[in-house]
């Protein structure tokens, strides 16, 4: 399985606020320090927003800033929402299945157990067990 840069972004946003989680950042700042499209990482942050994981504020001084502590986090949850648009067969998108094998596929329910282990197995750890903590000099 392989996430995407999104969700990646989002789980890299998550750790590094953990780390000051009384912090605002903006999304100027962490575009930055991550090295990554400005305009990409507002809409992870709008969809980290939208989750309830992130509170956001416009203006001079907005910004955003975790919406929840971080030990109330879990990954497993993270990774669902910014996956939820991401099928991880064909068949599992909720229309346009062309697979000539889904009426006997032995293979999809195994598929979809797979996937709800993984999940499982990323909530059994919290966004606390994961914080980030950038080097100061």
């Amino acid at each position: 399985m392989r996430l995407t840069t999104f969700t990646d972004f989002g789980l890299r946003v998550l750790m590094r606020m953990a780390g000051e989680p009384d912090r605002t950042f903006t999304t100027a700042e962490l575009a930055e320090e991550f090295c990554i499209s400005r305009n990409h990482l507002a809409k992870v942050i709008s969809a980290l927003s939208g989750g309830g994981y992130l509170t956001t504020r416009r203006g001079g001084a907005g910004g955003a800033a975790l919406a929840q502590k971080p030990d109330e986090i879990r990954l497993g949850d993270i990774v669902s929402l910014l996956e939820a648009d991401q099928a991880l067969v064909e068949c599992f998108l909720p229309n346009g299945n062309a697979c000539t094998l889904t009426p006997r596929c032995q293979l999809k329910a195994k598929l979809f157990h797979a996937e709800a282990a993984f999940i499982a197995e990323l909530n059994r750890s919290t966004l606390a067990d994961c914080v980030y903590h950038p080097i100061k000099f």
